[in-house]
């Protein structure tokens, strides 16, 4: 529950910021540099917390940052409410914003899999993803109404509603839980362990460098929203979020139904299509010429995107030790962060120039290309076809 509060404030607010800073600038440019700001943090600050969730209880790292988020949602809503919000201060409190939510993430995923059996690990992170993408549905639909009748003031309160609610769950979690820190090991060598860990093992290595080509080619799309909406849908602001929510309604139709998969070929067999259709997806959006059609699109891409990451997702918990999970959390969060906050930043200032339809194009036609190359890799093959080995699952 506090992770789909929390994800329907971050999504919501990904929605709110960027169709004010359009509206305010009427350029995508600072559409994607204020998404920039709030995703680049995954790369700055990431490493850190990652420790931090390996350091100290993790019940209570997830539960400060909460708390942090809430502050921050609260004088944003005021700023905005009194009519004095500049896109400045925007970029400035996006970059809070997302350095907050850069240090709750490395302590929540590394927390789930300390809060279920090891043979319900793949339910427990299923389900997690569902209530993370379904958040994409929750936040987009809570403030929709909100950004029809102009109200953004009253968006970014209610996002501070949604953390309140995740502080107050994330203290009812009663499971005490570290990873192991090295005292005879400098802080530096302590931290950047979950690197070496990562590229040591072969299948950790593939896993990630997929989750980066995906981030950047066919999940990069936030900044592209608001001028495709207006511009190819003539929608405006309703639109952005109707479109948001469609994509997160898809994420949870399929995550959900992953829960239920057990058998490893099948989930490798997933990984692969998933990963063809989340670039095939975005052509069905970028020619989308009417609002349903949009929505479908968006739909299938949520589902696709969502499924391949969930995948991705398990694969990393399953191969990795508990006493590094919140650093190894740490690496794949600043790999798929850092590229996600690059692409949009990129998209944002290339779709004042460059029709958004077409950069979706390219990004989901590039994706598709790196699939059929990842064939060519020994291990990447056999998760395809063999799913994960038992050899290779973490102790």
């Amino acid at each position: 529950m506090a992770s789909l509060s929390a994800g329907a404030a971050s999504w919501a607010l990904i929605v709110a910021r960027g169709w004010l800073v359009f509206d305010l600038s009427d350029s995508s440019l600072w559409v994607g540099v204020v998404t920039f700001v709030a995703m680049i943090p995954r790369v700055l600050v990431t490493p850190f917390s990652g420790y931090l969730a390996d350091r100290f209880d993790r019940r209570k790292v997830l539960a400060t940052m909460f708390g942090l988020n809430l502050a921050h949602n609260l004088v944003l809503a005021v700023i905005v409410m009194m009519g004095s919000v500049t896109i400045w201060q925007l970029v400035v409190l996006s970059f809070v914003n997302g350095s907050i939510r850069a240090a709750q993430l490395p302590a929540g995923s590394a927390l789930i899999p300390n809060l279920v059996p090891k043979n319900l690990l793949l339910n427990a992170i299923a389900l997690n993803q569902a209530t993370m993408n379904g958040s994409r549905l929750l936040g987009p639909l809570a403030i929709a109404p909100l950004l029809a009748t102009t109200s953004v003031g009253g968006a970014f309160l209610l996002c501070s509603g949604f953390y309140a609610v995740s502080l107050v769950q994330a203290l009812r979690v009663r499971t005490s839980s570290t990873g192991e820190i090295d005292p005879n090991r400098s802080f530096v060598s302590n931290m950047f362990e979950g690197l070496v860990y990562v590229y040591h093992r072969p299948v950790l290595r593939a896993v990630v460098v997929m989750a980066l080509f995906h981030c950047g080619l066919t999940m990069s799309f936030e900044s592209l929203l608001p001028v495709l909406s207006t511009q190819r849908l003539n929608a405006e602001g309703a639109g952005f979020s109707y479109l948001m929510m469609a994509v997160g309604a898809g994420a949870l139709v399929a995550v959900t139904g992953m829960a239920g998969v057990t058998s490893e070929s099948i989930k490798g067999k997933l990984f692969l299509n998933l990963g063809v259709l989340s670039g095939l997806t975005p052509a069905i959006l970028a020619i989308s010429g009417s609002m349903p059609m949009a929505l479908f699109a968006a739909m299938a891409m949520g589902a696709s995107q969502a499924g391949f990451m969930t995948i991705t997702h398990t694969m990393i918990q399953s191969v990795t030790a508990d006493r590094v999970r919140g650093r190894v959390g740490a690496v794949y969060s600043v790999h798929i962060g850092g590229m996600m906050a690059s692409a949009n930043l990129v998209n944002g200032g290339m779709a004042d120039y460059v029709n958004a339809a077409t950069l979706l194009l390219i990004g989901g036609a590039g994706f598709v290309v790196v699939m059929f190359a990842s064939w060519q890799g020994i291990t990447l093959r056999r998760i395809y076809t063999r799913g994960l080995q038992p050899a290779t699952v973490a102790e």
